[in-house]
């Protein structure tokens, strides 16, 4: 973790014990995470957990997540991901490889030079600025960020803001280009019955890819091994996953209140004062992907909500939801290219980071 943020924490909570520190963060998860679901706000189930993290350590909370969890936890992400990417979006991309490529390394660029600029204006400290402004998975490049020595807490603080932009932004586009007033979440089912095949696969794989990944040092390997074993095996049709919605919210919460027990006031205050910067940047890479979106309307005919879905940077689930609202997009189309990008992300973005590192150096 990045040191140029210096910690000084005060010590509201340090003499509580850990049980009752423990009731106080569960509690507010649970406050502020339903509160945001119900207010339909994306990674709601994340970002209650993270919220109660900073709150409890910027008081002083000594607590921490056990690294044995927090490992399990990237597991389950990393299934997460794997299950994502479908034997349709493999065919959709050898179809459509001639037009995604370009795409991709457009927003990678956009993307880039804006984390560039943040980290050459003193923005945020060292390379937290690269991460937090690549358009791939949030949850997935936080934990790459830690892995590279990046300031997580800053990194989640921008990774999750562009995360909500990006979200209300294809909200507002949706309703305006399409004839629906409502982009409804698809209902929880908290308790599903366990598909003992698929589940097994799921277990499996983070029992094995966790510790195999930290024993070859992979960065970020808890999550990074069962991810690529996990997609090779999806893609070839051998094996599907099942992650019952109590699983994905305890690995969220793990991941969240690691995260958020490292802040410290004066990381808070820092994040504060870089707002207006994070949010200018987070605007300028939701315009570019629009005149992207509008470029690949007008020369490939394709309809406007459907190119503009296709190229927002970043939340593939919050887009997957508002694509499927609309009877006008092309679904596969638009997580094909989602996917694609994020994959480009995973791959491409420790070597950017470290370059744009050296270059601001």
């Amino acid at each position: 973790m990045d040191k140029s943020v210096e910690d000084i924490t005060p010590a509201r909570l340090a003499g509580t014990p850990a049980v009752a520190q423990w009731a106080v963060i569960v509690a507010i998860s649970a406050v502020v995470g339903g509160a945001l679901q119900m207010a339909g706000i994306p990674a709601a189930l994340f970002l209650g957990p993270l919220a109660a993290g900073v709150v409890a350590g910027v008081n002083g909370a000594t607590v921490r997540v056990p690294m044995a969890f927090y490992r399990i936890a990237q597991g389950v992400v990393g299934i997460l991901i794997a299950q994502a990417l479908t034997p349709q979006i493999l065919t959709t991309f050898r179809e459509e490889w001639l037009l995604f490529v370009p795409v991709v390394l457009s927003v990678l660029m956009a993307s880039s030079l804006l984390g560039y600029l943040i980290s050459r204006w003193h923005v945020l400290p060292g390379t937290a600025g690269v991460w937090g402004a690549s358009p791939g998975g949030a949850t997935a490049m936080v934990l790459m960020a830690e892995a590279f020595g990046a300031d997580v807490r800053l990194v989640a603080f921008m990774q999750y803001l562009r995360v909500i932009f990006v979200a209300v932004a294809a909200a507002i586009v949706a309703r305006f280009f399409a004839e629906a007033s409502d982009v409804p979440a698809p209902a929880v089912v908290w308790f599903p019955a366990i598909d003992v095949t698929n589940f097994s696969w799921t277990v499996t794989l983070i029992a094995l890819g966790v510790p195999l990944g930290v024993f070859l040092k992979v960065p970020a390997g808890a999550m990074l091994v069962p991810m690529v074993v996990g997609t090779a095996l999806h893609l070839c049709g051998y094996a599907s996953y099942q992650l019952p919605e109590w699983l994905l919210v305890a690995g969220y919460a793990l991941i969240g209140w690691s995260i958020g027990l490292s802040f410290t006031r004066q990381v808070v205050r820092h994040a504060a004062r870089a707002l207006p910067q994070i949010a200018a940047s987070i605007v300028a890479l939701i315009l570019f992907c629009c005149a992207l979106a509008f470029m690949l309307s007008r020369i490939l005919g394709i309809d406007l909500l459907t190119a503009y879905l296709a190229t927002s940077p970043g939340g593939m689930d919050s887009i997957a939801i508002i694509a499927s609202a609309s009877g006008k997009v092309d679904l596969p189309l638009v997580m094909a290219l989602q996917a694609v990008r994020f994959f480009f992300v995973l791959v491409l973005g420790a070597p950017i980071a470290r370059l744009v590192a050296r270059w601001v150096r």
